[in-house]
């Protein structure tokens, strides 16, 4: 361990829900006073997770007494879902008391490697790659962190795994101390969460923080068409459109060196962007110390989880596909040119600071018409009006009725939102899972 030492601390932590509960009990577990505060109303929170809190001796507290909570603490452990601007953030800001994250926290009590993975889209995709194929090739690894379990509950259960692949958002990030990843992944990166950032260049220096801690016997695997202020860790880079990169695209293989290590038509994944999250993952691969044959056979046995450009039934010769995670632009835009036949697209949710205005070109060449849902509804047909036909839905139910009724033998139905889903939903998970129900009740009626 790192020389962490908790016992007896006051220690408060911002947030009820997994990654909060994962870092109060791992707390607990080393000896430290805990509370957890939570902007929401004891009610609109999980019972069985504050129930649980308080029987490993967690003090909870809730509403607008967390809030204004005035106890004195050693510091704090920031959930990634919890704004650093919000008032349960500020109020011990005020005061002085030094805020780090769940991830950092987590990190303290690994002793073992990490890999971390980020970038705005194919985090989860590529971690999910990245662990079955490390565990396939007989190095022991769970995909954790923003994906499945925290890293704090992992460091807590002390499993006996060679490395972790741990996914990490600009969120977990953004109060980080000492995290140092020995090999990081930056898969891209496109404007989102400006309703929490300020800026785009705010966003973005809170992933770079990713390579903060890397030194020159760490690796960075690298997006080759961005740039990058200097870092000290020794780079590979990949590139689907690039030939300036150690992992290429040629006639249809992925190549390192002139050599082709994997053909496309051998795996279950397509469009340019899983070619990318899969060169990420031989990248890494390679600095762990895997060949190419070792890898491969991994890779091909790989299946895309739900919400991803998920083919979810044929009705009626249309096809409909399920990308509900699809968070932003730059997923929309991907899942667009994945498809080769005319689109039906719905989309819309939750504001989140951005217009739909970049995708207005792309939208016009591929998309036949649009079903908006959401916040963003009216801001959307305003940014493509001039492009595609665009009719409001007032629910997904309606939405996929009124696709359903429009849509002609060809086609394909995408259901890629472009932002977040909490305006109507619990989850993107949530929004697909109910998109998947609605088609699967469709009637065929062979028009």
């Amino acid at each position: 361990m790192k020389n962490v030492r908790y016992k007896n601390q006051n220690i408060a932590v911002l947030g009820a829900g997994l990654s909060g509960s994962a870092a109060a009990f791992l707390l607990r577990s080393e000896g430290a006073r805990v509370t957890v505060l939570d902007s929401a109303e004891e009610k609109n929170l999980l019972k069985s997770t504050i129930d649980n809190l308080r029987a490993q001796g967690v003090h909870v507290i809730c509403g607008a007494a967390a809030d204004e909570n005035s106890s004195a603490y050693d510091m704090a452990i920031l959930s990634p879902g919890i704004d650093p601007a919000s008032p349960l953030a500020r109020n011990l800001l005020s005061r002085g008391i030094e805020i780090i994250s769940e991830l950092e926290l987590g990190w303290q009590f690994c002793e073992i490697p990490i890999i971390a993975v980020t970038g705005t889209n194919g985090k989860t995709t590529t971690t999910e790659l990245l662990a079955q194929m490390l565990n396939a090739c007989g190095q022991r690894t769970i995909a954790c962190g923003n994906i499945g379990k925290p890293l704090s509950e992992v460091a807590r259960e002390k499993q006996p795994f060679d490395v972790l692949t741990v996914e990490v958002s600009s969120f977990q990030l953004e109060a980080i101390r000492t995290f140092h990843p020995s090999i990081s992944l930056w898969l891209n990166f496109a404007p989102d969460h400006l309703d929490r950032y300020r800026s785009v260049a705010e966003y973005r220096a809170a992933k770079l923080r990713i390579f903060e801690n890397q030194t020159d016997i760490d690796v960075a695997v690298l997006n080759a068409i961005e740039k990058f202020p200097a870092i000290r860790p020794r780079t590979i880079t990949f590139s689907a459109y690039s030939d300036q990169a150690d992992f290429q695209l040629s006639d249809g293989a992925i190549v390192y060196q002139n050599q082709a290590v994997l053909r496309l038509s051998d795996t279950k994944l397509h469009g340019l962007h899983n070619i990318e999250n899969l060169m990420a993952t031989l990248a890494a691969g390679m600095a762990r110390g895997l060949s190419f044959s070792q890898m491969a056979p991994a890779l091909r046995n790989y299946a895309p989880r739900p919400h991803r450009c998920e083919f979810v039934r044929e009705v009626d010769g249309v096809d409909y596909v399920n990308d509900s995670k699809a968070t932003n632009l730059d997923a929309v835009e991907k899942a667009l040119h994945a498809q080769t036949k005319p689109v039906v697209l719905i989309a819309g949710g939750k504001d989140k600071g951005f217009t739909f205005d970049p995708l207005q070109c792309l939208v016009k060449e591929k998309v036949q018409s649009t079903i908006l849902i959401g916040e963003m509804a009216e801001s959307i047909r305003r940014s493509w009006s001039g492009a595609v036909k665009c009719e409001i839905a007032i629910s997904l139910a309606d939405a996929v009725e009124r696709a359903h009724a429009s849509a002609r033998s060809g086609e394909v139905v995408l259901f890629s939102p472009g932002t977040s889903s909490f305006d109507m939903f619990k989850s993107y998970s949530d929004r697909g899972d109910q998109f998947r129900a609605l088609v699967q009740a469709l009637p065929q009626t062979d028009r």
